[in-house]
């Protein structure tokens, strides 16, 4: 574990330490498992990002034909 100062308005601590109460957990151990669910989101997203982006582009394009327009891929004619 790596010790780390850091330096809070007087309102954010108050209420950080009030999270940390309901918690039931220390300032620190509050702190330190938001930073790591924050983590864990942020790999989580990179990780579909790169899957995503790792696989073959679809063309929305037929074959020498022109994209379709706007109009027509958003018709809601069933919807009237």
């Amino acid at each position: 574990m790596k010790n780390v100062t850091i330096t809070l308005p007087d309102e954010v601590a108050l209420h950080a330490r009030i999270w940390a109460a309901e918690a039931d957990t220390s300032l620190s151990g509050f702190l330190s498992r938001m930073l790591s669910e924050r983590m864990e989101r942020e790999s989580g997203y990179q990780l579909a990002q790169e899957n995503f982006l790792s696989r073959q582009a679809v063309s929305l394009q037929q074959e020498r034909q022109p994209y379709p327009k706007r109009a027509d891929l958003h018709d809601r004619t069933n919807l009237r």
